[in-house]
C-alpha cells in the first residue's frame, strides 16, 4: 500500500497528513475556535521534520522513526499497541456501565469504541490466526530429510 513511499518518509508523511486534516477540521468547524487550525498547521510539519531527522539517526529511536526496527523493537511495539487497545477496551466498558447506571443519553460512543475494538480483535485473529495445519515441509520430497543440525 505505501511502497511508493520511502520508509524513512512514511511516517512523517503520516504525521503531516494527520496534521493538515485536523486543521482543516477546526477550519470547517468555525466559530470562536477556529485559529487552533493554526497551531495544528505549524505543529504537524515540525513534528514530521524532527521524524525525518531522526529517521536518519542511528539509533533505536531513529530506527523505529525511519521504519526500519528490528524484530525486538517490531514485538515491543506490537505489545504497547496490545496494552493500549485493552486499556481502551476496559475504559470504554466502564464508560458505557457508568453511562447506563446514570441512565445517561451518551453510552451509544462507548458501545461504538467496544464494537470497533471486538471487530478489530476478529479480523486480526481472521487475518493473523492459524487456519488449516499445513503438510509438513518434507511431504513434497517423497522422502524424510534431514535436519541440517543433524547432519
Amino acid at each position: 500500500m505505501m511502497a511508493f513511499i520511502p520508509p524513512r518518509l512514511r511516517k512523517p508523511a503520516g504525521i503531516a497528513m494527520a496534521g493538515v486534516v485536523f486543521a482543516a477540521a477546526w477550519l470547517v468547524r468555525g466559530g470562536p475556535l477556529w485559529w487552533v487550525a493554526i497551531p495544528a498547521l505549524v505543529a504537524a510539519p515540525a513534528r514530521a521534520m524532527y521524524l525525518y531527522w531522526g529517521g536518519g539517526q542511528d539509533t533505536d529511536a531513529g530506527a523505529l522513526a525511519g521504519s526500519r526496527a528490528d524484530e525486538r523493537q517490531q514485538l515491543l511495539s506490537l505489545q504497547s499497541r496490545a496494552l493500549a487497545c485493552n486499556l481502551a477496551v476496559i475504559a470504554a466498558f466502564i464508560g458505557l456501565t457508568v453511562a447506563i447506571a446514570v441512565k445517561a443519553a451518551w453510552w451509544w460512543p462507548f458501545l461504538v469504541i467496544l464494537g470497533v475494538a471486538g471487530l478489530g480483535y476478529l479480523f486480526g485473529l481472521l487475518n493473523y490466526g492459524v487456519t488449516e495445519a499445513g503438510t509438513p515441509d518434507d511431504v513434497d520430497a517423497g522422502h524424510q530429510t534431514r535436519s541440517p543440525v543433524n547432519s
